[in-house]
């Protein structure tokens, strides 16, 4: 009997210096949530964050279109034989990859560009209120370009696709089974062309 009860003791012990250690690990990291980042080249931007920019990768910045049945050129053409893409679109949807990642490579450094010399600002301790205005507006700016050129990209392909592929598409890449008003509007017949 005093074997349990002691067995009973050191679990419970054991248990309460678990959850002591926990809130303490809680606690510190909800007062230290960018530690570490004071290393970076840009204080804003992680490493990864930075390249996809430089890369023209999406960031994320076209999932207005994505989730709400507009796909990818890019996925688009990694799902190609899953969604029996034809030739013809498979060049067009190419050709407006193409475009677009030229011009989101272009407008990514730009926005690297822009961060880095907003960071230096406050690295030389040189930062005003209307220069630091100044230049967050002027990333705004570049950034909602950028976004512009990933969903425009999305809109770009849609008519392309038959309205089977466009809720293929979604099933694919886990967004359900799509929806009923995808693919509503002047010169879609569902064959996957506009008019």
């Amino acid at each position: 009997m005093k074997k349990h009860i002691s067995r009973a003791i050191a679990l419970a012990s054991t248990l309460a210096l678990l959850a002591t250690t926990a809130t303490l690990v809680a606690a510190q990291t909800s007062s230290q949530p960018y530690a570490g980042q004071q290393s970076r080249s840009i204080k804003a931007m992680s490493d990864d964050v930075v390249q996809g920019h430089l890369e023209g990768r999406g960031l994320g910045y076209a999932k207005a279109a994505e989730l709400n049945h507009y796909p990818g050129p890019l996925h688009l053409r990694q799902l190609a034989s899953e969604l029996d893409l034809n030739a013809e679109q498979l060049t067009r949807i190419a050709a407006f990859e193409t475009e677009m990642k030229a011009e989101a490579k272009r407008l990514g450094r730009l926005v690297v560009e822009k961060e880095r010399a907003l960071d230096q600002l406050f690295v030389t301790g040189r930062a005003t209120a209307s220069q630091v205005t100044a230049a967050t507006v002027e990333i705004g700016r570049t950034k909602g370009e950028l976004r512009a050129v990933h969903l425009n990209a999305h809109i770009k392909v849609r008519p392309l696709l038959s309205t089977s592929q466009v809720q293929l598409y979604d099933r694919l890449r886990g967004y359900g089974e799509g929806g009923e008003h995808m693919m509503h509007g002047p010169g879609h017949d569902g064959s996957g062309m506009k008019h």
